[in-house]
């Protein structure tokens, strides 16, 4: 017999031997998307929850039921006095005073209105639908984090990315509309320093970017961002209240 006929196996068998190694291999490769899936979805979930402690805990934040920011934004060399006031599910409106005229946006869940004269605007105008739809988060006075996913929103984690000399914690964060923002974490004190956003408005697509600093607890508990950097001026408040006495009349056209 040939010896090296003898030592060197049929096909049937190396087609077998083959078909083994493919299965374990490919049944590893699944095995470790499926952990690596599970250690982002805990990782994004345990950084949430450290988010969540540093801006006062969920309990203190589900007693918001309204809150209203007055704030001054410093834009080309221009002041613009912003107050926005948040009534929980059911209107969000943002007052706007610019040499001497005076505009507002409102949102409800069913309609939404822009009248900003300062930008030419002669009368209110209405949202689009698709506008409407995408603006749905800012009637959250709680936040997104909150109960993210009883609310339909989920947050991803994308490692690590440098903001401003710090390694930040990188998330993704998709709203129940659609919409879509990007979180950068410190991770010294889990406050959300950078989020860029990225959404449709009048049939484009939009991304802004805002830095967030300058953190305060307030007497109910709860810690707010008091310096806002938009990509057209800074935003500083000056005055925050919590679950004060909002007229619902506010949320109408007027």
């Amino acid at each position: 017999m040939n010896a090296m006929k003898l030592f060197t196996p049929n096909n049937k068998f190396l087609q077998k031997n083959n078909q083994m190694k493919v299965i374990k291999l490919l049944s590893l490769s699944i095995l470790l998307l499926a952990t690596s899936a599970i250690a982002k979805a805990q990782t994004a979930d345990e950084i949430v929850a450290k988010m969540i402690d540093a801006i006062g805990g969920a309990d203190a934040w589900k007693k918001v039921n309204s809150i209203r920011m007055s704030g001054t934004l410093q834009a080309q060399g221009a002041e613009v006095s912003v107050i926005a006031t948040v009534l929980n599910g059911k209107g969000a409106r943002q007052d706007i005073s610019f040499q001497g005229m005076d505009g507002y946006t409102l949102i409800t869940p069913t309609e939404g209105w822009s009248f900003l004269p300062f930008q030419g605007q002669t009368a209110p105008e209405a949202l689009s639908a698709e506008d409407l739809k995408q603006s749905q988060d800012q009637l959250d006075a709680q936040g997104a984090f909150i109960d993210f996913k009883a609310k339909g929103h989920t947050i991803e984690y994308l490692g690590k990315e440098d903001v401003e000399g710090k390694d930040s914690y990188k998330l993704k964060l998709t709203l129940k509309s659609g919409k879509e923002q990007t979180m950068f974490v410190d991770p010294a004190t889990y406050y959300v320093i950078r989020t860029v956003t990225k959404q449709q408005i009048n049939g484009q697509d939009m991304e802004q970017q805002t830095d967030m600093s300058n953190y305060e607890k307030l007497p109910e508990g709860v810690v707010v961002a008091k310096s806002i950097i938009l990509p057209f001026g800074e935003l500083v408040i000056n005055k925050v209240e919590i679950n004060g006495n909002v007229d619902e009349s506010i949320f109408k056209k007027n």
